[in-house]
């Protein structure tokens, strides 16, 4: 996912990968269209449309002419495969050091989870 200082367009893709990732839009649903989507988020169509273009170009969704947008084949495991490689690389180490700062243990985490 991408933070607050990230562009729209990327914070919209990264709303829809978070969407199909949460069950939301399963592989074969199709997306909402871009004037639909723009609404119900309060964003500009143009950048909903460049959003879902940054999708298809990675493969996440495919275009069916004068139909619309649908989730590809393959997607979810895809964005899975992708969240967990940024989260990894990116987000679990700045986590970690907070984790080490406040002295939290594994056990403390482990009590938090099953709370």
């Amino acid at each position: 996912m991408h933070g607050d200082d990230s562009p729209v367009y990327l914070r919209l893709r990264g709303m829809i990968s978070a969407m199909i990732l949460d069950g939301d839009y399963a592989e074969g649903d199709q997306l909402p269209s871009v004037r639909s989507f723009a609404a119900e988020h309060g964003a500009n169509p143009l950048t909903v449309a460049k959003a879902y273009q940054s999708l298809q170009e990675r493969g996440f969704v495919s275009v069916k002419r004068g139909v619309g947008m649908f989730v590809a084949d393959g997607a979810l495991e895809q964005l899975r495969q992708d969240e967990r490689e940024l989260f990894l690389t990116h987000l679990w180490p700045k986590v970690q050091r907070h984790i080490a700062r406040l002295g939290l243990t594994p056990a403390d985490l482990v009590e938090r989870a099953e709370a």
